[in-house]
């Protein structure tokens, strides 16, 4: 999954650039000019988003760009922001999947936090795990009711 941001930059009394991000209100960043400015956006916004991860927030979807510039994350922290994702949709807590994968619960902590390296193939496997370990308990559920509707 690609996550691209888009961006507003604002001129400061200072001369300095603000930047912004209209999607995560909480990413705000500045250079001393619009290279600095952006240079440091990519970072500000991972540790914004890092921050929705570690309190249990959404992660709020990219808007269309428009025309406008954008910041596109790094593929490994877009891999991190998909398993995180993929989790939360499937109701799949961090010890579950650590379960499910027969890995330490802290290895899965840091497949989830967007500052640690993580192999591709780690997240790829996790991300399997979570979307067959929720197809598996939509199964389960729906024969589980299935059988209380015979009974």
């Amino acid at each position: 999954m690609r996550f691209a941001y888009p961006i507003t930059l604002a001129g400061q009394r200072d001369g300095a650039i603000l930047v912004s991000f209209p999607d995560v209100p909480e990413a705000l960043t500045e250079g001393a000019d619009e290279a600095e400015a952006l240079a440091e956006a990519e970072d500000c916004l991972i540790a914004a988003l890092g921050g929705y991860v570690s309190r249990g927030w959404a992660i709020p979807q990219p808007s269309f760009a428009e025309g406008r510039p954008a910041v596109q994350l790094p593929e490994r922290v877009g891999g991190k922001l998909a398993l995180y994702m993929a989790m939360q949709e499937n109701g799949v807590l961090p010890e579950a999947l650590a379960q499910r994968l027969g890995k330490p619960q802290a290895w899965v902590d840091s497949l989830l936090d967007l500052d640690e390296p993580s192999r591709a193939t780690h997240l790829q496997g996790a991300l399997a795990s979570v979307a067959e370990g929720g197809l598996k308990s939509a199964q389960s559920t729906s024969a589980a009711d299935s059988q209380r509707a015979h009974i």
